[in-house]
């Protein structure tokens, strides 16, 4: 369209562009400005959720070790919900894109929190040593925050409207290198081909890297530490 419409101005006798340079420089400043914050905001976000997860794997393995303190006949039904529950968090993950599977799954975590909570605490209390309920109890609320944590974090994303400025400036730069070429007779298609692909391979990894569940960069190899502590646990 670019193109076009300088190609149209020339043939009207248009004058030439005195201020297009200035012009060009400002679009593709603030482009690159943006891709840059962008880029990073969301480069951020993916290291922030793979750390999440070995989080999640250490406050599950310390819970879980702590089990050791509570009186021997209640520890056997613990150990069975903590693997219960471990297989739920990978799960939920797992089941991702599909959004009403992997809630299901949320819900079913949430549940087995609440009964290894009860269990625990009601272990924690017939034992007479005062210090476990203040060792097993803050282990299990770590357990239980970095989970909710989890999905908070997978929840925040970089602002819409910051997607629609950035595939706007990437549509008005294409629309300004195509009317800057306009004066050219013959396009050069491995210009245009490479700006197109440079610009889109761009975007895409941005936004891959802010679903790092739906597309290729993904974060499912931090899953294999809950997996190898589900198989200890076993």
């Amino acid at each position: 369209m670019g193109r076009w419409m300088g190609a149209r101005h020339r043939a009207q006798g248009g004058a030439a562009d005195g201020g297009a340079g200035t012009v060009e420089t400002a679009i593709f400043g603030l482009f690159g400005l943006l891709i840059a914050f962008t880029f990073s905001g969301a480069s951020g976000r993916f290291d922030h959720r793979r750390d999440q997860i070995v989080t999640e794997a250490n406050a599950i393995g310390t819970a879980y070790l702590r089990i050791d303190l509570l009186p021997p006949e209640a520890q056997p039904s613990l150990r069975a919900l903590f693997r219960e529950y471990l297989g739920s968090r990978i799960a939920t993950y797992q089941k991702l894109p599909d959004l009403e599977a992997a809630k299901a799954e949320y819900d079913r975590s949430v549940g087995l929190q609440g009964e290894i909570w009860t269990r625990a605490v009601a272990a924690a209390r017939s034992v007479e040593n005062p210090a476990v309920p203040s060792l097993v109890v803050p282990a299990l609320n770590d357990m239980f925050d970095i989970a909710t944590a989890r999905l908070a974090a997978t929840r925040m994303h970089v602002p819409l409207v910051i997607v629609v400025l950035l595939f706007g400036l990437a549509l008005a730069a294409a629309m300004v290198v195509g009317y800057s070429t306009s004066q050219d007779q013959e396009r050069n298609w491995f210009r245009t081909v490479l700006f197109a692909v440079v610009i889109s391979v761009s975007v895409y990894v941005i936004l891959d890297l802010e679903f790092p569940r739906f597309g290729l960069i993904r974060v499912d190899a931090a899953d294999h530490l809950l997996v190898e502590l589900l198989e200890q646990m076993k």
